[in-house]
């Protein structure tokens, strides 16, 4: 039997792999910015593999609501378009979903070693389950266990109008709403955002800072190196915590919340030491039914691909 083509396609990478007799092989990671279209980079990750020939169909997780069969990426100008594949690959079964309703499927799937624990006690089961997580952009989905069925709800949760929760979050909305208008919370929890809120910070403390990306403002705030990076940081933290408890009351997501994306694994160890639960619980009369609720960071680099592994049949690796 032939192999599936697996790919996760984000704003900054692309991850491919085959899946074949129940695992998922070898991963290649290729960055968007390094060709100029999806379909090229597909024949390029084939090429190494005896091309379109040698695979029985392809599964997308795409980073953007998918309609149709196609999919504009939200932050990257590749454009993935199902019928251009089946056409130019000529494959008769192409599978697309978005990236997070992909991470969705694979969490039955996460063991101890793929996840981090952040609070809360023990899942509910056969109640929701809901991931988040901020990356280039911001992606959310559920997961629903009905009978023996799981229902996925992929969602564009992320740009929803970004609530401020207290008068410090406020004044940074103030310059990015002058800035972009509508504010949404991947304006804030992204990498961009995390960019953002540093700027904004030091604008607003009159401090004068160099210019950093995601990862340097990380480094730089958990070193102790620089205070706006760390008030950025520290504010980034009480923002993921309030999202995730709003999400966990929008979806009686007492089988827990999930956070993924390519930021916060960076700091899992440390995000106990920070506003996160304290923020995720503060829901005036509704302390007490998020308190139990367990959060996890998922460690695995790859959890969409194996939501797509699961999707197919082909099970994790």
């Amino acid at each position: 039997m032939k192999p599936f083509l697996l790919g996760d396609i984000g704003g900054t990478n692309a991850r491919f792999a085959l899946a074949e007799g129940g695992s998922i092989g070898p991963i290649e990671r290729r960055h968007t910015a390094d060709t100029p279209d999806f379909l090229s980079t597909v024949e390029r990750a084939l090429s190494s593999h005896g091309g379109p020939g040698a695979i029985a169909g392809a599964a997308f997780a795409v980073a953007g609501p998918v309609e149709n069969g196609r999919c504009a990426l939200t932050n990257s100008p590749w454009v993935v378009d199902r019928d251009a594949l089946r056409h130019r690959l000529g494959l008769r079964t192409v599978i697309m979903m978005n990236d997070f309703a992909a991470v969705a499927r694979s969490l039955p799937a996460l063991g101890g070693r793929d996840l981090v624990q952040a609070g809360g006690g023990e899942a509910v089961s056969g109640t929701p389950a809901v991931v988040f997580g901020p990356g280039t952009g911001l992606g959310v989905a559920a997961l629903i266990k009905h009978a023996s069925e799981e229902i996925v709800i992929a969602s564009e949760g992320g740009h929803a109008t970004f609530a401020s929760a207290d008068e410090r979050q406020e004044a940074v909305v103030r310059l990015l709403r002058a800035r972009h208008g509508h504010v949404s919370i991947e304006r804030v929890l992204s990498g961009g955002g995390l960019v953002a809120l540093h700027d904004t910070i030091a604008t607003i403390d009159g401090k004068t800072v160099p210019a950093r990306d995601a990862a340097a403002i990380t480094s730089a705030a958990r070193e102790g190196s620089c205070e706006v990076c760390r008030a950025a940081l520290e504010m980034f933290c009480a923002i993921l915590g309030s999202v995730a408890g709003n999400l966990a009351l929008t979806f009686g997501a007492q089988g827990g919340v999930y956070i993924a994306g390519g930021i916060v694994p960076r700091f899992a160890d440390r995000l106990g030491e920070t506003r996160f639960r304290q923020q995720f619980e503060a829901k005036g009369r509704f302390q007490s039914y998020l308190a139990p609720i367990p959060c996890w960071v998922i460690t695995h680099s790859d959890a969409a691909l194996v939501g797509l592994a699961r999707m197919i049949g082909s099970g994790p690796s």
